[in-house]
């Protein structure tokens, strides 16, 4: 018996309206920013807009998937993460945890993080294999954008004197993950108007949540820095550019001839790519510290 698959993610005109709406409410929100005096998180949420949006768009466009450019894309993006998170989040966790007391307080939210990151990373590949109507690379990526701007809005509302660099490393990941979105919502034959909600989700929960009061507790924001730590590790680790048998990329490469010594040669570009990306943010921040 055919199912009535009447998802909002599955339904052209529902995903665009949807998605124009998400674009309204983050210019509300955005208003509600400026005059509570969240202008970096307000920076942040439409950078991470513009480059999802901007990724998702050369996705829909491009005629054929570039393995290198797919490659480059998680890599750099991969590596800017890993590097931000090590240098800006980790130490402000485990010096707020020492300030309570202990730094393992910090540690305990760095591999709660890690661990819920990981937990929901599965749970929604189960859900990949059960037939519930949505498309589950838009609700997938919906939901990543949503939790992650929950997370950086509490970092800034704990920390407002944070730069924008972090925020920025953080969101790296935009591009390479809209452009592959649209990808494969162009290979299903679905439309790329869909990715609006994620490309806003950013910024419809980190200003809300940047502009909640919080509590001036060291061990709370060491919990919480631990917490964003983990959690955008897990994400950093899991863009690192994976060529093995049966991934994405092996996937891109079996369109093109020589697939397997495409593959191999890539390995050195995905290495490359993430000591790059790692690289660019200590040389922005020796030059913003300087």
């Amino acid at each position: 018996m055919p199912i009535n698959n009447t998802s909002v993610f599955n339904n052209p005109g529902r995903s665009s309206l949807v998605g124009l709406a998400s674009v309204v409410g983050l210019l509300v929100l955005s208003g509600f920013a400026v005059t509570g005096g969240a202008r970096k998180v307000l920076v942040i949420s439409w950078v991470a807009f513009a480059a999802m949006g901007l990724g998702a768009w050369l996705g829909a466009r491009a005629t054929s998937t570039s393995p290198h450019r797919l490659v480059w894309g998680y890599g750099l993006a991969s590596g800017a993460m890993v590097t931000s998170a090590a240098m800006f989040l980790v130490p402000q966790a485990m010096g707020l945890g020492t300030a309570a007391g202990t730094p393992r307080i910090g540690g305990i939210g760095i591999a709660a993080g890690i661990v819920a990151g990981y937990g929901t990373h599965t749970i929604g590949h189960r859900l990949t294999h059960v037939d519930t109507g949505f498309d589950t690379t838009t609700a997938a990526i919906t939901a990543h954008a949503l939790s992650a701007g929950l997370i950086i809005g509490l970092v800034y509302a704990s920390m407002p004197t944070l730069g924008l660099l972090l925020g920025l490393a953080i969101v790296s990941h935009k591009g390479p993950a809209g452009y592959a979105a649209a990808r494969r919502l162009g290979r299903d034959g679905k439309p790329a108007t869909a990715l609006l909600l994620p490309s806003a989700g950013v910024g419809l929960t980190a200003i809300p949540s940047a502009l909640l009061p919080v509590p001036p507790s060291p061990a709370v924001n060491a919990v919480v820095f631990g917490f964003a730590a983990g959690i955008f590790l897990h994400i950093a680790l899991d863009f690192l550019p994976n060529c093995e048998a049966g991934s994405e990329i092996d996937e891109v490469c079996s369109l093109h001839e020589h697939s397997h010594d495409l593959l191999d040669e890539l390995r050195t570009h995905a290495v490359g790519s993430t000591v790059v990306g790692a690289a660019l943010v200590v040389a922005a921040w020796l030059v913003v510290s300087a």
